[in-house]
């Protein structure tokens, strides 16, 4: 089943709208998981296995709501490049990270999980579909211009501050020690949650390359929901060590297991 325009431009609407939503929530409230878990949001599952679940259809749904749309016809250059950096990014964070990360990972409420899992469905079929759009566009038929060579230089080097940000995290601490330690290096010299702000780049350089109205609808709720998590970790930091670096912002923070 594919979605026409009209149906694309609903939901894309509807993720603006989350996000004008989420933003002043989350800074009143911090989403209930790490370092912020706490009582009297529902049930608890297995961290780990509920990451991946709530991933998987970032994965899975983009690609089908792409080919469903007509998989970028006979103009697709473009339109599979940023569909393969989508799945770069995804099959990262749904395969690797949590194999990566140290820890047991804790437990998670099993309404963020199902919150995730809406929001990745309504995000990968409007993104899949306004990619796939792309490459049946006559007039993008020239398919790499130099807007989408510097969008997709932008993703990539957002890509790696973000995997070299969790490299950081997942070392803070030596075998056998506990607690929280502050991060260094990388983009943790300017900011304190130096893989979201990564993820934040990413996000704007695919909006920059794809220049589609849900791709900056993504980057827009990108911002929404993880600027107020990395100044919830700022202020986190600075309550916490009396020898925080002045110098940093507000951006992932360095708990010991599950950064997020």
């Amino acid at each position: 089943m594919a979605f026409g325009p009209a149906e694309i431009e609903r939901l894309v609407r509807i993720e603006l709208v989350a996000a004008l939503v989420v933003f002043p929530v989350l800074f009143l409230v911090p989403a209930p998981y790490g370092r912020y878990q706490r009582r009297g949001f529902g049930p608890l599952m297995h961290a780990r296995l509920g990451w991946v679940i709530m991933e998987f259809p970032a994965v899975v749904v983009p690609v089908w709501a792409f080919l469903a749309a007509g998989g970028a016809g006979a103009c697709g250059g473009a339109a599979w490049l940023l569909l393969s950096l989508w799945l770069l990014h995804y099959t990262q964070r749904t395969f690797l990270f949590p194999v990566l990360m140290r820890g047991q990972g804790g437990r998670s409420p099993v309404m963020t999980v199902v919150l995730a899992i809406v929001f990745n469905c309504l995000n990968g079929v409007v993104n899949g579909t306004s990619l796939a759009w792309l490459g049946l566009d006559p007039a993008r038929c020239a398919a790499f211009p130099p807007r989408l060579l510097i969008g997709v230089g932008i993703f990539l080097a957002g890509f790696l501050v973000n995997l070299h940000a969790d490299h950081v995290l997942r070392t803070l601490r030596a075998p056998g020690e506990a607690g929280y330690k502050i991060p260094k290096g990388g983009a943790f010299r300017w900011v304190s949650a130096a893989n979201y702000f990564g993820e934040l780049v990413e996000w704007t350089g695919f909006a920059i390359a794809a220049m589609t109205p849900a791709a900056w609808a993504f980057a827009a709720f990108t911002a929404a929901n993880l600027v107020p998590r990395a100044w919830s970790h700022h202020r986190w930091y600075k309550n916490t060590f009396p020898d925080y670096p002045a110098s940093r912002g507000g951006t992932r923070h360095g708990a010991p297991g599950w950064p997020r």
